[in-house]
């Protein structure tokens, strides 16, 4: 049985630098293949090459069992069958329906498909009643939901995705893995995708590939690849709010855990032992006064790191441990928050995931 798409000692190189370095994977039709790795690991090179918008440097690269020919009659009628969503998100001043239709215009498709089309779309992504609305008016969220629609809008066999919900608000993230997990299941599409995000991972990929400096160190299910998660969610993963120590239980059936520095933290499961765990930061109530609230979590700590991301902003607050809390840019702008600013984080027990 052939791949739906391989690479075989893939490399790529630049002026100076090795972005790939003999990477060789084969992903099955039907599955969703992540790529984890930290910045600058080969992860856009990979699938810039794999949607035949660069060419390697040496190595092959198979669809459908026949090599690619990165001739443009050949790169061209192997697109037709690819959907990209880029990082940023690339799209025309014009309307929202207009952008989704792009991909269908291209491929001559009938004025009442295209309509069926864009609507089907939209309303995968749920932004139906959106179709007037300029594309560049929207929020971020909103923006990379519609580049998501025009992506699946011509109904790809291969779905390639960098980074989809890099930077986003937690609702529109969800939605965007929920189509990504519902267009898998119902069409059979396969999907390729980038992310720093290991629990997104987790909860997506069939596999994942670890990429570093351009190898792939690991290929494997999430549970094979995490089995020691000391070493590789510090050097890939580079998540938040991740501590390690030592947990006891409670009779309550929580646990109270030690990470150093005089701090304990209270978590919704029984374990004893050593632990690591994680607290999203947009699971961290952050408040300039005091936080009266039930969450079994409460601290105090000064604001050290102001990073905007558009429409929500990461504070890293440095209390006993360094925490990373996520707000929106209204709720930040509202609290007048700025470096040194004394601030009250508070989270649930529930919160904090064991890794």
């Amino acid at each position: 049985m052939h791949f739906h798409v391989e690479v075989r000692n893939l490399c790529k190189d630049y002026p100076g630098k090795r972005a790939l370095i003999d990477v060789s994977f084969g992903v099955e039709r039907g599955e969703i293949f992540a790529l984890i790795g930290p910045n600058g690991a080969g992860k856009t090179t990979l699938l810039r090459i794999l949607d035949l918008l660069d060419e390697p440097s040496s190595g092959t690269v198979l669809f459908r069992g026949a090599e690619v020919d990165y001739s443009i009659k050949d790169r061209k009628d192997l697109r037709r069958g690819i959907g990209m969503v880029f990082q940023r998100t690339v799209l025309f001043n014009m309307s929202t329906f207009d952008n989704v239709a792009y991909g269908l215009k291209v491929r001559g498709m009938s004025e009442r498909e295209i309509r069926e089309g864009v609507k089907a779309a939209l309303e995968l992504v749920r932004l139906q009643g959106f179709e007037g609305r300029n594309a560049l008016a929207l929020s971020g969220g909103e923006a990379q939901r519609v580049a998501l629609a025009q992506a699946l809008a011509i109904e790809p066999e291969l779905l390639l995705l960098d980074e989809p919900t890099a930077n986003l608000d937690p609702r529109n993230a969800s939605i965007i893995e929920e189509v990504l997990s519902r267009v898998n299941r119902e069409g059979k599409t396969t999907i390729i995708m980038s992310t720093h995000n290991v629990f997104q991972a987790e909860n997506l990929a069939h596999r994942i590939a670890l990429l570093n400096e351009g190898k792939i160190e690991r290929i494997g299910a999430f549970q094979d690849i995490f089995e020691r998660p000391h070493r590789f969610l510090s050097e890939f993963a580079r998540l938040e709010n991740v501590f390690s120590g030592f947990s006891k239980a409670t009779p309550e059936g929580t646990s109270i855990i030690d990470v150093g520095n005089g701090l304990h933290i209270e978590a919704a499961f029984e374990r004893s032992g050593s632990v690591i765990v994680h607290i999203p930061p947009e699971d961290i109530i952050l408040s300039t006064r005091p936080i009266v609230s039930s969450a079994r979590n409460t601290l105090e700590g000064l604001v050290v790191q102001i990073s905007d991301l558009g429409s929500i902003v990461k504070l890293k607050v440095r209390s006993n441990r360094d925490f990373t809390a996520q707000i929106t840019k209204r709720s930040f702008n509202d609290m007048k928050i700025g470096l040194n600013s004394k601030v009250f984080l508070a989270f649930k027990a529930s919160s904090v995931k064991m890794i």
